[in-house]
């Protein structure tokens, strides 16, 4: 009998690959995950040093999950470790976030351009922008940093995948761990019900299908709105403010 012959019965009987049942989030999972929002809300701010042990008893688990997170958020951009000086969050910097804010408009422009394009601008395609505007009107009513750079990524991140452009999708959410700190960060210089309406009107925009003005609206809340905010500024009074208490 042929290998061939031989492998396909073996996998008629069962015995060849499978899908494999979902994982529970691990603690390496959640641990990433807090110190997202940890940063996002300000508990931990850019340029402050994280020291494994001192997060490991905050989180109340051991090191090594701490360790692996750290491992994995350093390889996406999020923490930055130095010789002598340990484990950081990575700085902000005005220049910083001018560089995001370049890499997100060639990025998101062109997956709104080609979702357009597609007809995934209307109807059930709007369902995850939709929801993610919701969520984002219940998490600043609530007063959640968190929470509302939580949905403000979730909404990014459903425009880029209407893009239909795997890459761009790729590309994209290699950045969206520091897009949800910086995200966080903004709500402490502009009222979080300005961050939902500018979601809000992009989606409008977006679901009329005008690729001139979607362009427009997008540049206006990604570049015009953040350019106007001090992020260096905003830090160091979130530092000031957290020193003092």
């Amino acid at each position: 009998m042929h290998a061939a012959e031989t492998a396909t019965q073996e996998r008629a009987k069962g015995s060849g690959p499978d899908w494999q049942p979902l994982q529970p989030q691990t603690l390496v999972d959640r641990a990433i995950e807090a110190i997202i929002a940890g940063a996002a809300a300000g508990l931990i701010l850019p340029g402050d040093r994280i020291v494994e042990v001192d997060l490991a008893r905050k989180l109340g688990v051991s090191r090594v999950p701490v360790r692996e997170a750290l491992r994995l958020l350093e390889s996406q951009g999020v923490v930055v470790s130095e010789p002598y000086k340990g484990i950081r969050l990575r700085p902000v910097t005005n220049e910083r976030i001018a560089d995001l804010i370049e890499a997100r408009i060639a990025l998101e422009a062109s997956a709104t351009a080609r979702a357009v394009a597609a007809g995934r601008n209307r109807g059930r395609h709007l369902d995850e922008l939709r929801g993610a505007v919701a969520e984002m009107e219940l998490m600043a009513a609530r007063g959640s940093a968190y929470g509302v750079a939580v949905a403000d990524t979730n909404f990014h991140r459903a425009l880029c995948r209407l893009g239909g452009n795997s890459v761009t999708f790729d590309l994209w959410e290699t950045l969206a761990p520091q897009c949800t700190i910086i995200f966080g960060l903004a709500t402490f210089g502009k009222p979080m019900a300005g961050v939902v309406e500018e979601h809000v009107d992009l989606l409008a925009a977006f679901e009329a299908g005008d690729i001139a003005v979607i362009a427009r609206t997008l540049d206006e809340h990604i570049t015009v709105m953040n350019h106007a905010m001090d992020y260096e500024a905003i830090v160091a009074q979130r530092r000031q403010e957290r020193d003092a208490s």
